[in-house]
C-alpha cells in the first residue's frame, strides 16, 4: 500500500498531499475466500485533464500486477484498485470516466476515509458535505433501535 501512496504523492503537481488512515472492509460480491480489503483516500494537486490522471492510475495498477479490466473477473481480489473519485468541481459522464464516481455515495469504505480528510467538501451534484453523506449512509445501515 505504501508504494501506492508514494506513487500518488509523486503525481501531485505541488507538495499538497492529504492521506486518510487505512480502513478495513469486508469483501462484497467477491469470490469465496476473498480476504478483507484495505481502503484509503488521498487528495492531490492535479492540474491536467482527469482522463490523463485516470490513465496514470490504470498504468500504475498494471505495473503492480493488476490484470486489465477486459481479462479479470469482476470483484476478484487484486493487489491494488485506484479509483478517481472526483476532480474539483468537474462533472464527467463518458464511457471511460464518470465524475464524481457513480457509487461513491453508497460506499462507507470510500466516504469514511474521504470524510476523514475533507469532511466539509461539497462534491458536484450533492447538496450536502461528505461528512453528512457518510453520516446518512451509516445511519441508514444501522437501522432504528440499533
Amino acid at each position: 500500500m505504501e508504494e501506492g501512496f508514494a506513487f500518488l504523492q509523486k503525481l501531485s503537481k505541488s507538495s499538497y498531499f492529504l492521506r486518510s488512515s487505512v480502513w478495513k472492509s469486508d469483501p462484497v460480491d467477491c469470490p469465496p475466500g476473498s480476504r478483507e480489503f484495505l481502503n484509503a483516500v488521498v487528495e492531490i494537486d492535479w492540474d491536467g485533464p482527469p482522463e490523463d490522471l485516470l490513465a496514470s492510475l490504470l498504468t500504475f495498477e498494471g505495473r503492480v500486477g493488476r490484470p486489465p479490466a477486459r481479462t479479470r473477473q469482476r470483484n476478484a481480489p487484486r493487489p491494488l484498485d485506484l479509483d478517481l473519485l472526483y476532480c474539483g468541481t468537474l462533472v464527467r459522464n463518458t464511457p471511460e470516466l464518470t465524475l464524481p464516481h457513480p457509487r461513491l455515495a453508497c460506499r462507507s469504505f470510500v466516504l469514511g476515509p474521504l470524510a476523514e480528510i475533507a469532511p466539509q467538501l461539497h462534491l458536484p451534484g450533492f447538496s450536502c458535505t461528505v461528512q453528512e453523506l457518510y453520516d446518512r449512509l451509516i445511519e441508514s445501515h444501522t437501522g432504528v433501535g440499533s
